[in-house]
């Protein structure tokens, strides 16, 4: 006998089938990326880098400063398609070529004891936060310095290098070096600090290690989570901000012969 069923049955079943997500989309809208994340992935009324955008699936908002932003797909998870061998049979009237047998997503997120190539997959997002990271710290070191050393020596940064060839001098203070000792200095200082980060293989303490880099325990395990997940949205931001600011910086000493922030400042101010 065939089983045969009411239309109107047949229609509530469908808008029941509708009306329930299956298990699988839920499930993958909850999921969260390793290392320093927001629980659930990204919040209701997420901002994003541009409004009426999509977020990419490799973007899921949990790390801190994420706005979906990736248009040209960097940080996608990279597919490798395995095939089959070709058939070489040369009784046989004709080989067929190997077939694709399997899809294979790369783990972004592995770290191996290698000095300076730690990240098993190049283009990966841990990877590339981590690079963001540390030049956001450098630029937003760079933009102080300028200000610093342009303040107290007048000498734009221009010209810095210029100036040291004739002599170290510092905020006015003779330094006992000339400048192939002060590249090997810095050469040693900032390479074996390179060294000693590539050491550790935790991705979440390559970017924030703690101990003596947070003195004031801003970010210890005693601290609130979203309080720690602020500070460091907070940081990646200004990083952001910095690696703009020492661009301009570059921009505009290229096309005001060399002038420094400070005097190109003061050019803009008298331009208007």
């Amino acid at each position: 006998a065939v089983a045969t069923s009411h239309p109107f049955d047949t229609m509530l079943a469908l808008k029941n089938a509708v009306a329930r997500p299956s298990v699988r989309a839920q499930a993958k809208k909850g999921t969260a990326r390793t290392g320093t994340t927001r629980t659930g992935g990204a919040p209701a009324g997420d901002a994003l880098w541009l409004p009426a955008i999509e977020r990419p699936e490799w973007l899921d908002g949990s790390l801190p400063g994420d706005r979906g932003f990736d248009p040209l797909g960097l940080a996608k998870p990279s597919e490798q398609v395995l095939i089959g061998v070709d058939e070489n049979d040369i009784n046989a009237p004709k080989n067929l070529k190997g077939m694709v047998e399997s899809i294979v997503t790369a783990q972004s997120d592995i770290v191996e004891p290698t000095p300076f190539a730690p990240y098993s997959e190049v283009f990966g997002i841990q990877r590339f936060r981590e690079n963001e990271l540390i030049h956001g710290r450098w630029a937003m070191l760079a933009c102080l310095g300028v200000f610093v050393a342009e303040g107290t020596t007048g000498v734009s940064w221009y010209s810095a290098g210029k100036v040291e060839l004739d002599g170290s001098v510092y905020a006015g203070f003779t330094l006992p070096f000339n400048m192939t000792q002060l590249l090997w200095i810095e050469a040693i200082l900032v390479g074996g600090a390179e060294v000693y980060r590539n050491s550790e293989l935790d991705p979440e303490r390559r970017l924030y290690p703690g101990g003596p880099f947070d003195p004031l325990g801003f970010a210890s395990d005693e601290q609130d989570p979203e309080k720690v997940f602020n500070l460091k949205t907070a940081e990646i931001k200004h990083g952001r901000l910095a690696m703009v600011a020492f661009l301009g910086f570059a921009v505009q000493a290229a096309a005001n012969e060399g002038a420094g922030a400070f005097d190109s400042a003061i050019k803009f101010a008298n331009s208007l």
